[in-house]
């Protein structure tokens, strides 16, 4: 009887710190998030330095990032399967580990073929550590008030990762070293460690669902295909083999996938994931916002070096008045409008200020001026990617079941990332498509360059504003109508670290 008194105890001190802690959860949680994200666009200012000093082609340039993409994308429902299999804390911290030792061997990089590999290492692990931080997030905050205030910081975080990595990219390569773009992941890691250690509980989750190992090889063959097939794009035409040839093996494997998936005992993803309107719809506007969106980091950041002139540093600067906006949007999203209206009407409008965004860049040229032309059209970008983020990542993950939130979070993750990917990829491959076509008969004088890179930008705008007005057509579709609307599991849910 004493014992059970004491066990008791013990597990009301251990709720008691969980509820006094949770917001120092999502600070971990969200820093790690951080990490993941901005290293997708961090090492994009550093390129150029990096291949000064390795002395790498401009043809091998693209897989400093393409590594890193292709092994998240097609690894992230993997690892979401494996934090529900062993629990959420124990891969958050294996994935930490991992990712900070794979920055170090990246920063140290003696010539290119270690640079690729350190960077495919820290997809690998991110895969790991992206799901297992949003599924600790999903079952730490079930509380509807708290969880829409969680996940629209949350989602501001997701959604100008990118902004910040180009940010603290420019600082890092101007004032130091593109090396410590990488190194800065040891400082991020240990700090996220270390409240991972004394603020998460550990232990395997209660009837973790076992491993579908054919459902596994076949989505990450299947990703693996479409983002390799986009990026090999950008440097082999249409018609090469290796560019349809991926990307036709890869929407198979994606197609046998989904049978299997309806038919195998235990699902990697499950489709009761999915096939919620909620989640399904949010699981699109990830993919989509992050098509439009990522692709502009990259030829914003173009424009602003090449065309404007602009240090990276001061570029970095300039993508400030977005992620200041989105981050009010995102909390504003989730707090308030999403609980009155739902979201049918918040993410579509947000997919609409993303087109108007993009529409406007299309009017930048040499002449243009940061405060008159460029801030405008960023900040309402700004608007749309947080009606957009926070209610989608809050959506995709609500509602799921315990022992679910691991796959319910790597969709989340992979819907953006893969979306980025094959956004940058297929953004590139046009914009360069129409900067080939200007040259074709004209010298190639300083001016018709510039013309040229300034037609290229114009182009990946218009496309990206075709994905903005295409997503929120799908949207309006498919999500529901009113509030949305939560299982009863949802506020008394077990909390399984």
């Amino acid at each position: 009887m004493a014992r059970m008194t004491e066990e008791k105890t013990a597990a009301a001190g251990v709720t008691e710190r969980g509820e006094n802690h949770r917001w120092w959860v999502l600070a971990v949680v969200g820093l790690a998030q951080l990490m993941v994200v901005l290293d997708a666009t961090i090492v994009n200012i550093a390129l150029p330095s990096a291949q000064r000093d390795l002395g790498f082609t401009d043809a091998n340039r693209q897989w400093v990032v393409t590594a890193y993409a292709l092994a998240f994308g097609s690894l992230l429902l993997l690892g979401g399967r494996i934090a529900d299999l062993v629990g959420r804390k124990r891969v958050f911290l294996i994935g930490l580990i991992g990712f900070s030792v794979a920055s170090a061997i990246g920063g140290a990089a003696p010539n290119f073929g270690v640079l690729v590999t350190a960077r495919a290492l820290q997809g690998g692990f991110g895969a790991l550590l992206a799901p297992a931080a949003l599924s600790l997030l999903t079952t730490t905050f079930t509380d509807s008030k708290e969880r829409a205030k969680a996940f629209g910081i949350y989602g501001a975080i997701a959604g100008t990762g990118g902004a910040i990595g180009l940010l603290l990219g420019g600082l890092l390569t101007e004032y130091l070293d593109w090396r410590w773009c990488l190194y800065v992941n040891l400082l991020l890691a240990v700090i996220a460690f270390i409240g991972g250690m004394r603020l998460l509980r550990s232990g395997a989750p209660a009837n973790p669902p076992k491993l579908d190992i054919p459902g596994t090889v076949l989505v990450s063959l299947g990703l693996f295909g479409l983002v390799y097939g986009f990026s090999n794009a950008e440097s082999h035409p249409w018609s090469t083999v290796n560019t349809w040839g991926f990307l036709l093996a890869g929407v198979i494997l994606l197609v046998v996938f989904a049978v299997w998936q309806s038919r195998a005992r235990h699902p990697v993803l499950p489709l009761r994931v999915v096939l919620d309107r909620n989640r399904g719809a949010s699981f699109l506007a990830m993919f989509i916002a992050g098509a439009g969106m990522f692709g502009v980091f990259l030829f914003l950041t173009y424009y602003l070096q090449q065309s404007l002139g602009y240090s990276p540093v001061i570029t970095g600067v300039a993508f400030l008045p977005l992620v200041v906006v989105m981050i009010i949007t995102s909390v504003t999203a989730t707090n308030n409008l999403v609980p009155r209206f739902g979201a049918r009407p918040i993410v579509p409008v947000g997919m609409l200020f993303g087109a108007c965004g993009m529409v406007w860049f299309t009017r930048l040229d040499l002449h243009s001026g940061y405060a008159a032309d460029v801030l405008p059209p960023l900040m309402v970008l700004g608007l749309g990617m947080g009606l957009i983020f926070a209610p989608a990542m809050s959506l995709a993950t609500a509602g799921v079941e315990a022992h679910d939130a691991g796959v319910a979070s790597a969709m989340v993750n992979t819907s953006q990332q893969v979306g980025g990917s094959i956004g940058t990829s297929l953004l590139n491959t046009l914009a360069t498509s129409a900067a080939s076509a200007y040259l074709v008969g004209r010298q190639h004088t300083p001016a018709a360059i510039s013309e040229s890179q300034l037609r290229s930008y114009s182009t990946a705008y218009w496309w990206s504003a075709g994905f903005f007005l295409f997503g929120m057509v799908l949207c309006g579709l498919l999500y529901p109508s009113g509030k949305p609307v939560l299982h009863d599991s949802d506020d008394g849910a077990p909390v399984h670290m």
